[in-house]
């Protein structure tokens, strides 16, 4: 799987059927794809499914089995770590206790032989492009977790790298500060232009920041694409799983029409989705329909025309403010949903044992042979 290459912004880094396995076990499957000059690329999966391998591999730490490393149109074969392009941001930052910001920051410069005077200056520009004007004379311990984490950002592109690698760089932090830095980052990348390569497992990191997202999962790519085609069309039921929250449904396909079909479930509720590859009657099949795809309301009279309804009981109401989600039952199947609230507040006054409608668009579900 690769990208279409922009010829404007050619690939800083081209994966080429790179495979790592460790004795039967395939950390990285033959995987193949480019990451574009000056984006911000992530990759997004959970744990042990080989994103960390992976990007060990482009910083030169593990040496892959097969296949081939690129970066800025360079074979990496054979190429130690310290001679590549390449920086890396660790989840836990290592930044040195004993030295100032400013000194933290020059020390890749002084082992390069900068002189200086070059390295300070250098130093002192990279301070006022991440926001720490100022700061070169502070100790780490003076700092929060949010200008530590700038500080090891500075300290990586002052080397002018090709790619920064970073490797969960916020999991370390705290919900509020950890939100907060998600748009620093991104802006921080767009402002610098470094090509940005970043792995997590957190899907709202990766759907906010990136360009471009790649889901993995057993050492391949299930999908690569914008945050939004990743969202609201996903190719696999993993993604689609794995991507948002997603009330998803097991059962056999009933009837095909066109690009519908019917799954029924063995508590006997039948929806109606797209269908999403080959599906056939009486085959088995995993149904994903969002929280937010459903309309909710007390009567039927107020859901949209023509849409498939039915009646529910409020199980239970988890308000979280603009992500608030009532619980539901179906009244004849009694199968279990999450439905989203609206943001008006129109339903906020909704209690447990309430008889509610819902309805939903079958465009706006996906059905994949389980």
């Amino acid at each position: 799987m690769a990208l279409a290459t922009d010829p404007a912004r050619p690939p800083d880094l081209v994966i080429r059927a790179v495979s790592k396995r460790y004795g039967a076990f395939a950390a990285v499957d033959d995987l193949s794809f480019e990451v574009q000059r000056g984006s911000f690329f992530s990759i997004l999966g959970p744990s042990g499914c080989g994103k960390t391998t992976l990007l060990r591999m482009v910083a030169g730490f593990v040496a892959p089995d097969g296949g081939d490393i690129v970066i800025k149109g360079d074979s990496m074969h054979g190429v130690a770590p310290n001679r590549r392009s390449v920086n890396m941001v660790f989840q836990h930052l290592a930044l040195f206790p004993m030295m100032s910001v400013g000194e933290n920051i020059a020390y890749g410069l002084e082992r390069r032989g900068v002189k200086a005077a070059t390295a300070k200056a250098r130093v002192t520009d990279m301070l006022q492009r991440v926001g720490l004007p100022g700061s070169q004379d502070k100790r780490i311990d003076q700092l929060s977790g949010g200008q530590k984490q700038r500080v090891a950002i500075a300290r990586s592109l002052v080397l002018e790298p090709t790619l920064l690698l970073l490797d969960e760089p916020l999991g370390a932090l705290d919900l509020k500060l950890r939100e907060h830095m998600k748009v620093e980052l991104k802006q921080l990348q767009a402002e610098v232009g470094t090509t940005f390569v970043y792995i997590t497992h957190d899907q709202s990191e990766a759907l906010v920041m990136s360009d471009q997202v790649a889901v993995m999962n057993h050492g391949r790519f299930e999908q690569m694409g914008t945050p939004q085609a990743l969202y609201y069309q996903p190719q696999t039921a993993f993604v689609a799983g794995f991507v948002g929250n997603n009330n998803r449904f097991e059962g056999t396909i009933e009837s095909v029409q066109g690009e519908q079909v019917l799954l029924r479930t063995a508590s006997g509720l039948g929806m109606w989705a797209q269908r999403m590859g080959t599906l056939d009657v009486g085959q088995a099949a995993s149904l994903f329909i969002r929280p937010e795809a459903i309309e909710i309301a007390r009567t039927p009279a107020e859901l949209p025309a023509g849409a498939p309804a039915w009646s529910a009981a409020v199980h239970s109401v988890l308000f979280d403010g603009g992500n608030s989600t009532v619980k539901v039952q179906e009244s004849t199947s009694r199968t279990a949903l999450s439905i989203a609230l609206p943001l008006t507040g129109r339903l906020a006054d909704l209690r447990v044992g309430e008889t509610v409608h819902f309805a939903y668009q079958p465009a706006q579900a996906w059905c994949f042979k389980a």
